[in-house]
């Protein structure tokens, strides 16, 4: 204990003596010097004594999809510590193949007195779901922010990368490096998501290359957002003479260098790979990998302060936070084969 309240008194740079008086609760200690101490105490890892422990501000739902995918996980730790900050309880409700709906995670977040809820990927973005769910949420009460994926339908705040322009982005690092047969492997063409970075591709490969919208449909392919997903879609790709396949996830991706493999192609010497999202771990891949950075933790900070101004009363406008992503360049991309990268 003697050494612990050492440790304590050293991080908040306070006597031990006034460490004392803090975790027994006792009077005369200005409430400056008391947040500091509570502050070493969570840098140090130890628990807070129960009496000192602060009540929670209310329960925030948030809901994603199945964890497989790192981003979603990487978004969820963003948000979770956001909102903890502030007082507040995250409680992760998880979609799982088989498992529960959207709408009966929705439902038991909901009975269980939750003061918002976030959602992360979920029907908002598919364009064939119906809307009038959110309305339903709505008319009950919670408030609630979208993030990734915007629809005119609900009247709500959603936070977004700027899908077009990371495919923009994509396109000119890979034309700078001399390849002009680019493919695109994305997920299914229901999801908004999708459909923003066709739009971004397609814009890149017309003004980089004059390609017309036929022509750059024959580049794109449909297909899981999976390891297995990105490998099929990047056969396929590379059947048709891709020298460069930029993909709507990270996981994609780590299927498209599989998919290279097999055919005894070389990343990047004979296909070069570009990812989405920057997944933790992506750069110790083999290679590591070129990607999309999606600004995850700008895009969940205000993701929870948009939820908690409404939550607070100040209804948050129906408009959409777009953010703008960063190419990160690493080892999966390099001069197309037989050409010397452009100045």
């Amino acid at each position: 204990m003697t050494a612990r309240l050492a440790d304590i008194a050293a991080q908040a740079g306070v006597s031990e003596a006034t460490v004392s008086r803090v975790l027994n609760g006792k009077p005369g200690v200005a409430a400056g010097t008391r947040e500091s101490v509570l502050a070493a105490l969570d840098v140090l890892g130890y628990e807070r004594p129960v009496r000192l422990r602060q009540r929670s501000a209310g329960l925030v739902g948030l809901i994603t999809p199945e964890l497989d995918n790192p981003i979603f996980p990487a978004l969820a730790q963003v948000i979770g510590q956001a909102l903890t900050r502030q007082g507040y309880t995250p409680v992760l409700a998880t979609q799982t193949p088989g498992g529960s709906t959207e709408d009966e995670l929705t439902e038991m977040l909901v009975d269980r007195g939750v003061s918002g809820i976030i959602f992360v990927s979920g029907l908002h973005a598919d364009t064939t779901a119906d809307m009038g769910r959110y309305d339903q949420l709505r008319a009950q009460g919670v408030p609630y922010v979208l993030i990734n994926g915007f629809s005119d339908k609900v009247r709500a705040p959603f936070v977004s990368p700027d899908d077009r322009a990371a495919m923009q982005l994509a396109v000119t690092h890979l034309t700078a490096l001399g390849h002009t047969r680019i493919g695109l492997a994305v997920g299914p063409k229901r999801f908004v998501p999708v459909l923003r970075k066709i739009e971004g591709f397609r814009l890149g490969m017309k003004e980089r290359h004059g390609l017309d919208e036929d022509a750059v449909e024959e580049l794109i392919q449909h297909s899981l957002y999976t390891l297995e997903g990105g490998q099929a879609a990047a056969t396929a790709l590379i059947a048709r003479g891709c020298t460069a396949i930029v993909c709507a996830s990270d996981m994609m991706a780590l299927g498209a260098i599989r998919a290279a493999r097999q055919q005894g192609l070389r990343v990047p010497q004979d296909v070069s790979v570009v990812g989405f999202d920057d997944s933790p771990l992506i750069a110790f891949t083999d290679p590591p990998l070129t990607t999309i950075r999606q600004p995850v933790q700008a895009m969940g900070q205000a993701a929870v302060r948009t939820l908690l101004e409404e939550i607070g009363g100040t209804p948050a406008p129906h408009s959409e936070f777009v953010f703008l992503p960063e190419l990160v360049v690493r080892g999966s991309t390099a001069s197309g084969p037989g050409r010397r990268a452009t100045p």
